[in-house]
């Protein structure tokens, strides 16, 4: 029928995984929760597709997200922007407005992959994926981003940053989904930025991100948000760091103190893109760079 469709394989077993595709958040969560083995949702499906077709993982349940009324829009009102789950980092990059008021989620988005990856790649997806060096987690954590979670007992909210726990894990318990992600309104006198560093020069992993939103008053520092990404098992947000810079003009003193909590705060691993003296000093150099970005915004934007 138009809900459900299986998938055949040559394995003896036969089916390998059913397909869904609800028309409504409620039906979605009630297909997880029924469901005892591994659920995967698709929305733009630029990670769980790969892990299929690599043979990384077969869901039991595959549950498909984008014939839900609401999911490919971009509104905003009163309380600020709202994106849907199967908003594309494409359809992101031509929403002149959403680019004027949240520049650094959007370039982060916008890092992501390829031009035919940007085409289905989805906020909602890098932030559920679990990875640490996700590029558009740390900008979200950095905006005060939140997520509408919908489940069996209805729905809650959460801040981004309590999303992920660990590499490839998030906070969602059995039967949950994200069904809209939120950005606040932005003030007159606030910015945000991104930056990350990799090995080449595009279409690479992060070694190190970084994401730091401003709010000035006559061009003095009153609220900011730093957080970091690819330095951890999740992405951090650093309150520390951002006290370093609140109440400066982000003088080098100021941008100095930020580098040094930024590296402090760092748990890296080493690996073949980056060891961790290396990724501990990348982080410092970053924030320093991202600010002076933020900051330049700011004003301008007064």
């Amino acid at each position: 029928d138009n809900l459900r469709r299986y998938i055949y394989n040559e394995k003896p077993s036969g089916v390998i995984m059913e397909y869904h595709k609800p028309g409504s958040f409620e039906e979605a969560t009630e297909i997880a929760n029924n469901n005892n083995g591994i659920t995967r949702f698709l929305a733009g499906g630029t990670d769980v597709l790969v892990q299929l077709r690599s043979d990384i993982l077969t869901p039991d349940v595959l549950i498909d997200m984008k014939h839900i009324e609401g999911v490919k829009d971009i509104s905003f009102d009163d309380d600020g922007w709202h994106i849907g789950i199967a908003v594309s980092g494409a359809e992101m990059s031509e929403h002149t407005q959403l680019i004027k008021e949240w520049p650094g989620v959007v370039e982060a988005m916008d890092l992501i992959g390829s031009t035919q990856v940007q085409g289905r790649a989805t906020l909602v997806g890098n932030l559920c994926n679990g990875s640490p060096a996700a590029d558009a987690v740390p900008s979200l954590i950095a905006a005060r981003a939140q997520v509408t979670v919908s489940g069996q007992n209805g729905t809650r909210i959460v801040n981004v940053e309590d999303i992920p726990v660990g590499p490839g894990k998030t906070s969602l318990l059995k039967g949950e989904l994200v069904s809209a992600l939120h950005l606040p309104k932005r003030t007159k006198n606030e910015a945000d930025a991104y930056l990350r560093f990799i090995p080449r020069t595009e279409m690479d992993i992060a070694v190190v991100g970084c994401a730091i939103n401003l709010e000035i008053e006559n061009d003095v520092i009153i609220n900011a948000r730093v957080s970091l990404g690819a330095v951890a098992p999740t992405a951090l947000l650093l309150e520390t760091a951002a006290e370093k810079i609140i109440g400066s003009k982000l003088d080098d003193n100021a941008l100095d103190q930020l580098a040094q909590e930024a590296s402090k705060a760092c748990k890296p691993i080493d690996d073949k893109r980056g060891t961790i003296k290396f990724r501990t000093h990348v982080a410092g150099v970053l924030a320093k760079r991202t600010a002076k970005i933020a900051y330049d915004r700011a004003r301008i934007a007064k």
